[in-house]
């Protein structure tokens, strides 16, 4: 069965129609399936399993990330935590463009760190089953996927955020992390 749970309020952040509540993220999933988070990035449709998304909220000054990995366009402050912003565009070789005022962010633990993912928007979550794996074709972005969802309006691809960041970027990004704390700026 397939169900969305999107909602009206976006928990107070401001997003109508581009972010979710964050009460739609701790929604009960029945027994034997997943609840998807689903994300817009180029006009293309991926998802995350809602179990390591924190939060969703509109996008805000991200400040830039000196020697940080391409990928990752600078630092936000969410609640005390510093978190490094990932373009999903540059990380999937899509096309990039500047920070939109319409652009959401979407906290989410890769099981190392949590990042914030800067999307076009998230606007739903569904629950399905499981995706589907396997030996298959190739997927865009093939090395990033835990498999793919069928959805009544499409195929949805969900990401596997332990791969997010290369062990190259993720030694980057604390080399950077690091001299900005040393820095104090």
């Amino acid at each position: 069965m397939l169900a969305s749970r999107s909602g009206a309020d976006p928990g107070g952040d401001g997003c109508q129609g581009g972010c979710l509540p964050s009460s739609t993220l701790s929604s009960a999933t029945p027994a034997g399936e997943i609840a998807v988070v689903i994300l817009e990035v180029a006009s293309r449709r991926f998802g995350l399993p809602a179990e390591d998304v924190v939060r969703v909220l509109r996008v805000v000054a991200i400040t830039p990330l000196p020697r940080a990995p391409e990928i990752v366009v600078g630092v936000v402050d969410l609640a005390g935590e510093i978190l490094p912003v990932v373009d999903l565009r540059r990380r999937l070789g899509l096309e990039t463009r500047p920070v939109r005022l319409s652009d959401v962010l979407v906290a989410a633990r890769t099981g190392r760190r949590t990042v914030a993912l800067l999307v076009d928007a998230a606007p739903d979550v569904v629950t399905t089953p499981p995706p589907a794996t396997g030996d298959g074709p190739a997927l865009p972005g093939d090395g990033l996927i835990a498999g793919a969802v069928t959805l009544p309006d499409g195929l949805v691809l969900v990401q596997d955020l332990g791969l997010l960041l290369s062990l190259d970027d993720e030694a980057a990004l604390d080399t950077a992390l690091a001299a900005v704390a040393e820095t104090g700026a």
